[in-house]
Order: C-alpha cells, then sequence, then structure tokens
C-alpha cells in the first residue's frame, strides 16, 4: 500500500528508474514528510531531502542503497531515528531519509524486534532493532531483572542513533560508553550490503560502525550486553563554588544502588563516599528513587519544557573530549574565564571516562 494518499509529480532530484523497484511504494513526496525529515532536534539546520522512505523491511533500506550506489545518478541517503541530533547529521539534501521508525512494528523469525537471551546461568544479552527506543530496552529488560550496563541521560533515541555516535552517561567512567558494551551487530554498508560484525568477525566494520556517525553503515540490530538490575539508586547531590568567589556553581551527582539487603548501610557506605568533600553548607540534597525513575530523568524535565512551549525551540548543542592533564585549564579557562563573564543559563554536564573502558 502506497504512503501517498494522493498522486505526486516524480521528483527530478532522484533518478526515474527507482520507481521500478518495490520500495517505490513506500517512498514519500509528501510535504509533511519532507518537512519533518528537513528538521532535527538542534532546529538550527534545516536541509530538505528529495523524499522520504518508510522501509517496511530491512531490504527495502538495502535495496535503496544498494541503488543509488550502483546507479549513474547517485544520490545522499541518511537514516533517522527519533531525530536527535543537533547538526543536521540525518538529513539528505536533495536525497532520501529513511525513517527508521517505521520498523517498529517489523519482525524477525516472528519474534519481537526486543529480544532477551540467556547464554548461561549467569550471562544475558539482548538483541535489539536499531530503531528501537532505549525506554522499551529498559522496560523489556526488567521484566527478567536485567539491564544494559551503560545509558544515556535521555532514553527516548534509537539504539542505532546512540551506537553511531557513542552513548554517554554517569555510568561510563565504570562500565564504559553504550559502544563498549556490543557484543554483535547487523550493518547495512554503503554498499547496500548486510553484513554481521563483532570483534572477532568483520571487525574492521564493527568498530568502524560504532561511533563512526553513520558514515560506515547503518544499524539494524545491535546484540548488547545485560547485568542484573539495580534495585533503588539513593541520589545525593553536593553543590560548591570550588574558590568561595565565584558565581559559578559545581554540582556533584552521586547515585549509589541499593537493595533490601543493603538497606540497612546505605547510609554509611554513602559517608564513606563522600567523606573528604568540600560542599557550600546546607546544599547537600539526598533522595530515594526508583530505578527506571532514576534512569528517566531528563523526560520529566522535557514533558514540563513542553508544557511551557521550550522544547522545540533550537539547542545550539556542543561536546567535547578534555583530556584529564588539561582539564585544570579548561576550568580556568571556560569555567573563570568565559562563563563567569558571560550570561549564560542551563547546565554543563561533565562526564568522567576512562580510557580502558
Amino acid at each position: 500500500m502506497s504512503i501517498m494518499e494522493k498522486p505526486r509529480p516524480w521528483t527530478h532530484l532522484l533518478p526515474q528508474e527507482l520507481l521500478s523497484l518495490d520500495l517505490a511504494t513506500r517512498l514519500s513526496l509528501d510535504s509533511n514528510a519532507i518537512n519533518l525529515a528537513s528538521t532535527d532536534f538542534g532546529k538550527i539546520i534545516q536541509t530538505i531531502p528529495a523524499a522520504v522512505l518508510y522501509p517496511s523491511s530491512h531490504e527495502d533500506i538495502a535495496n535503496l542503497i544498494k541503488f543509488s550506489y550502483t546507479c549513474s545518478r547517485p544520490f545522499s541517503i541518511a537514516a533517522k531515528g527519533r531525530g536527535h541530533s543537533v547538526r543536521g547529521q540525518a538529513m539528505a539534501h536533495n536525497g532520501v531519509v529513511i525513517d527508521m521508525r517505521s520498523l517498529n512494528n517489523c519482525s524477525t523469525n516472528g519474534s519481537h524486534r526486543i529480544e532477551v537471551v540467556r547464554t548461561s546461568s549467569t550471562n544475558f544479552y539482548v538483541d535489539v532493532g536499531g530503531e528501537q527506543l532505549w525506554i522499551d530496552v529498559l522496560n523489556t529488560t526488567l521484566e527478567h531483572g536485567l539491564a544494559p550496563r551503560s545509558w544515556t541521560d535521555y532514553l527516548y533515541l534509537t539504539v542505532g542513533g546512540t551506537l553511531s555516535n557513542a552513548g554517554i552517561s554517569g555510568q561510563t567512567f565504570r562500565n564504559g560508553p553504550q559502544i563498549s558494551n556490543v557484543y554483535e551487530m547487523d550493518v547495512i554498508t554503503g554498499r547496500g550490503e548486510t553484513v554481521t560484525c563483532s570483534k572477532h568477525m568483520n571487525s574492521e566494520l564493527f568498530f568502524a560502525v560504532l561511533g563512526g556517525l553513520g558514515q560506515f553503515g547503518i544499524i539494524i540490530r545491535a546484540r548488547i550486553a545485560l547485568g542484573p538490575a539495580p534495585q533503588k539508586p539513593r541520589i545525593t547531590s553536593l553543590a560548591t563554588d570550588e574558590q568561595g568567589n565565584s558565581n559559578i556553581i559545581y554540582c556533584l551527582e552521586v547515585a549509589k544502588y541499593y537493595d533490601h539487603l543493603t538497606m540497612d548501610t546505605i547510609d554509611e557506605e554513602l559517608d564513606l563516599l563522600l567523606n573528604g568533600l568540600s560542599y557550600i553548607p546546607g546544599f547537600m540534597f539526598t533522595k530515594d528513587v526508583s530505578y527506571v525513575d532514576f534512569l528517566n530523568r531528563v523526560r520529566f524535565g522535557e514533558l514540563k519544557l513542553q508544557a511551557q512551549g521550550l522544547w522545540d525551540i533550537p539547542h545550539p548543542w556542543l561536546n567535547l573530549f578534555v583530556p584529564k592533564s588539561q582539564i585544570s585549564e579548561f576550568n580556568s579557562g571556560v569555567f573563570h574565564g568565559i562563563l563567569k563573564h558571560t550570561k549564560t543559563a542551563g547546565p554543563l554536564l561533565l562526564y568522567p571516562n576512562n580510557r580502558n573502558k
């Protein structure tokens, strides 16, 4: 069944031969579809595609890419999940944007696109479609008392999207980024070939695609490590102005997991962790939340901003890796140099990373 409710003239931007493919009925030239595919979360860049593909299977994606690769008039192709890039990375100028959300209802061998698998009494993994949201991965794995080890702060992102970047948050220093917790992937390459890869099989493609910003292939399945899901975190926030004469407030957030077996010792363990830290008197806040609420905390802020009309606005965004040897210079130059004398709003997030993770 065609995506287009009304026939539209074929665009001159794409080869006419594209209409001969079975996937042509799932290509949309609709103006609303084009407009949605031309913007992203950043709301800074707008790039107009010629069409949007709503794939019904991985074969649709592979055939589209293979057609562009072999035809005399190749065109740009970009995969788009929830559109949370900030500088147009998931756009395709005069080309085709693949709406990966269209795969949500697809199944493989009759099974759901999020499947928890046991390999031994203590080892588990989850096979996940690249179009699936991390919030759905969380909810599905929790049904088994399990969860992935590394997250992003915002869970309404696709698995393929964050694995094409890095997937960094507060767990990274301990468990590595999300890309360090992947066992295996199915990837559609720039030639339209579907390849299974891992550290030991097609490893060059595996490491190129993880964190490769979509330049080496589209992730259609990822096999992700699982561990026992924590029951409850206690969140402690400490605030300090560092030197006592700055208008910049530093906040250290500590999440300590506990369960019914360690409930009686959680206070003592936290005291040991926080011993020796200095903070502004009266600016230590502690609360207990559920594991889901802790991981999904940004969602609550999003809903508030949506209600105020402050979510769908431009989001200038910059991510930087700062080496340990330069962090003090970065602190004095950026925090005390630039930000101290600039009117700014909103937090800057710092996540420690270990090179060996």
